[in-house]
């Protein structure tokens, strides 16, 4: 659906503020929740364009991305992601970021983050020599604009910072195609970024709120770094916007 809507004429239902929908987002997410309704009737679906559906007090609870960037979507940019998770009590257990451009599906049952392409799986490998760092300019940092992360001493002399706006810059993380990425906002129960979390975390990142503290606790926010060290060093540079 959604390739089939590529560079296709859009239609553009408006949302809060500057946001809106296209006939993309509402057609994909429609697709996706009829086949997991279908299997999983007594479930709950939380979805980015129609919302909370389904049994209330179920401890399953979808979240559904139908397609995460829809600004570059809508301005023939193929940089967007497809993400699905599947939340059991307070654990993610299955989660899947695909990017339908590239035919690529990042995906994880719970143990192991794993590639799909052409049929064939493949394990994540996680590692930061690109330096490459994705800073998500959108969600503000609670002490300062995230865009001053570029001014922390020493950042851009051993990172290269970089906006695709899009949740497939957190999975290529996992993937090894980015050192990490920054976000600040509260992102427990995000359709944007819970498939993408569990995919880093069961690939092996290193994932923690910005002060380098627990997941979805404050200050919240969030760095996801291939290693300890790249890790080490960005909550270092948060931590000096902080006391600035």
């Amino acid at each position: 659906m959604i390739r089939s809507a590529f560079r296709a004429p859009l239609t553009h239902y408006a949302k809060q503020g500057d946001d809106f929908a296209t006939q993309a987002d509402i057609a994909a997410e429609k697709a996706i929740l009829d086949v997991l309704a279908t299997a999983r009737p007594g479930d709950r679906f939380v979805a980015e364009e129609s919302g909370i559906t389904g049994a209330a007090g179920s401890a399953r609870t979808w979240f559904i991305d139908p397609i995460c960037g829809t600004r570059n979507f809508a301005v023939d940019t193929a940089f967007v992601a497809v993400n699905v998770a599947l939340r059991v009590g307070d654990v993610v257990r299955t989660a899947a970021t695909a990017d339908p451009f590239a035919g690529e599906v990042f995906w994880t049952a719970g143990e192991g983050g794993f590639r799909r392409a052409d049929g064939r799986d493949e394990p994540l490998g996680p590692h930061a020599g690109s330096h490459l760092v994705d800073v998500d300019l959108d969600n503000p940092f609670p002490w300062s604009t995230p865009a001053r992360l570029f001014d922390a001493e020493g950042f851009v002399d051993e990172f290269h910072p970089r906006v695709l706006s899009t949740s497939l810059a957190l999975v290529w993380v996992a993937a090894g195609r980015r050192a990490a990425y920054i976000t600040g906002g509260d992102l427990r129960d995000s359709v944007h970024f819970s498939s993408a979390i569990a995919i880093c975390q069961a690939a092996g990142c290193v994932v923690t709120g910005l002060a380098g503290q627990p997941l979805h606790t404050a200050p919240h926010g969030l760095i996801a770094a291939a290693d300890a060290r790249t890790h080490a060093r960005l909550v270092e540079a948060v931590a000096g916007l902080r006391s600035g």
